[in-house]
């Protein structure tokens, strides 16, 4: 990690390295901005096989690595942004996202893309805060 200008930027082994220019994420101040996960297994840089299911389980899977080296995490998240490379995808990863989002989650918004990265089926973006510092 290294700071520039106030922002911190994010990285982890434990997520997908990024595949082009920008950063798995940017802290300023207290918000944690996320690049889109996609459903990459982080040690093979390859989409994983099983489908949309698939896909999403590993996509909130890598997104939780990100957030927790930013100090942050899913219950931390305030808002997602959704990608889908077809709409009739949306109820499968709507029953695994709400296996990661179980209680109080965030506000959401779901879009259909023309396309996404090595072809994926989907792509998750968060704005999240950081976790409070413990008390003691």
């Amino acid at each position: 990690m290294f700071t520039t200008e106030g922002r911190k930027i994010i990285s982890t082994d434990k997520a997908p390295r990024a595949i082009g220019p920008y950063s798995q994420a940017v802290q300023i101040e207290n918000l944690v901005f996320t690049a889109g996960q996609i459903g990459l297994n982080p040690a093979t840089m390859e989409i994983v096989e099983g489908g949309v299911e698939a896909q999403s389980r590993q996509v909130l899977t890598n997104l939780k690595a990100v957030l927790e080296a930013a100090d942050s995490g899913l219950n931390y998240v305030i808002k997602t942004t959704v990608f889908l490379s077809d709409m009739a995808h949306f109820a499968a990863m709507n029953a695994i996202y709400a296996e990661f989002f179980a209680e109080n989650p965030p506000a959401r918004s779901t879009v259909a893309a023309a396309g996404l990265p090595k072809g994926a089926l989907v792509e998750i973006e968060a704005v999240a805060l950081l976790a409070p510092p413990p008390s003691g």
